[in-house]
């Protein structure tokens, strides 16, 4: 994409309310900005970072044999009465009224849209097992939205539920699960921390949330020196020494960017969701439920990947693989340009060309630094003169120059 077409306004100061390292960057970078508090627009930066983390997903989501729904906003207050969750769940839920005087809420979440699909269609152990998934928006009422995307009212999640015959299975996908998200936050750049956790409001009998430490983070976790094990402070207080080794636990700030449930037969049960075993008996279905926030893992994403001068993108998820700038807009300059410009993206390299012709070099590599592309290329007379351009990853300093019909295959090793 040529920069001069991109609708992205970069700024040079940000309200001084904004404090979190994710929230300055993306807003400074106008990769997204505040609608209403709580409440976040995905402009084009933003929009194409989070499609690259919602490929990422639903690639291990279909890996893992899970199957893609999508659900709706609206939901029935008789599906959350069936699990006494109406006038209960924490933060209660956002009601409306339409003009039937029918009372509705806004999905906070879909364990009753999921059981209520799955009770119309489960008869037999032959119809078991299953997994379903969406990416989809969920509005929390939230008492105090804060530090950008990591904690809003309206946000986009991933969430997975899956449908098996016993405890045993369902420990089995469990386990499966906790693997994909350890693929997922590696690609995403991230090194997490599988921490136990509190089931909350949603429930269940085993919980375990995916942690990456950072010093704004909401959370505390307890992290054992000797063996690794980690819990959140809100499922064990005031612990000293480990309960799997005796290794002293080390108090830690985290942000949570993953949970995982094990349901059990808690909502099976209160919503009639049974099925025929091989011997003829009724058995309640075995369930588990295992979300990602989109928006908190950009953040996230940030929080990690930044320096003084801005975002760092990790390859995988970064809006554009290459960012082409032309210092000098003069005839040779130009056309050398726009032709490496046409033949990288030929090549299938995502490139945002900064062709401005009304901001200078030094105004380009400031915007450049903060948008975090991995990889700088800058074309001059001077480069020129060699077949060569001048190549940098936003992650080192160390600048490169390569010859121009070699650019393409190097690009392609880059990581």
């Amino acid at each position: 994409m040529k920069q001069s077409n991109l609708l992205a306004k970069t700024k040079k100061t940000i309200s001084k309310d904004i404090s979190t390292i994710s929230h300055k960057y993306l807003i400074k970078g106008d990769f997204i900005e505040q609608s209403i508090s709580g409440v976040y627009r995905f402009l084009p930066l933003g929009f194409r970072v989070l499609k690259k983390i919602e490929n990422i997903i639903r690639e291990e989501m279909n890996n893992l044999g899970a199957q893609e729904i999508l659900l709706p906003t609206l939901q029935d207050k008789r599906l959350w009465e069936e699990t006494d969750r109406w006038d209960n769940i924490d933060p209660p839920l956002f009601k409306l009224k339409d003009r039937h005087n029918k009372q509705i809420a806004l999905g906070p979440t879909h364990e009753e849209e999921m059981v209520d699909i799955a009770r119309k269609r489960v008869k037999s152990y032959q119809d078991l097992p299953f997994a379903l998934f969406q990416i989809q928006n969920k509005f929390r009422n939230e008492m105090r939205a804060t530090a950008g995307l990591l904690r809003t009212r309206e946000f986009i999640m991933k969430d997975l539920y899956d449908f098996q015959l016993d405890k045993r299975d369902s420990s089995d996908f469990y386990e499966k699960v906790k693997r994909a998200y350890f693929k997922i936050f590696k690609r995403c750049g991230l090194k997490v921390i599988c921490v136990e956790a509190s089931t909350g409001t949603i429930g269940g009998k085993l919980s375990h949330e995916f942690m990456v430490l950072s010093e704004i983070g909401e959370d505390k976790i307890l992290l054992c020196k000797k063996c690794n094990y980690a819990v959140n402070t809100e499922l064990v207080k005031n612990a000293k020494k480990c309960s799997h080794c005796r290794g002293l636990l080390e108090t830690k700030e985290s942000i949570e960017l993953g949970h995982i449930f094990y349901l059990g037969t808690k909502y099976s049960k209160v919503m009639n969701l049974y099925y025929q075993d091989k011997d003829g008996k009724n058995k309640p279905v075995s369930m588990g439920c295992y979300g990602i926030g989109l928006g908190r893992l950009m953040a996230g994403i940030v929080e990690v990947h930044n320096d003084e001068n801005g975002i760092i993108w990790p390859t995988e998820v970064a809006p554009f693989n290459v960012h082409l700038i032309i210092v000098e807009n003069v005839g040779d300059v130009v056309k050398a340009s726009k032709k490496l410009y046409k033949d990288l993206e030929e090549a299938g390299i995502e490139v945002l060309y900064d062709n401005r012709e009304d901001k200078s070099a030094g105004e380009k590599f400031v915007d450049c630094d903060l948008i975090g592309i991995p990889v700088r290329i800058v074309i001059s007379e001077k480069t020129l003169k060699k077949n060569s351009v001048e190549l940098k990853e936003r992650k080192n300093k160390k600048l490169k120059l390569v010859k121009i019909n070699q650019l393409t295959k190097f690009l392609k090793d880059v990581k």
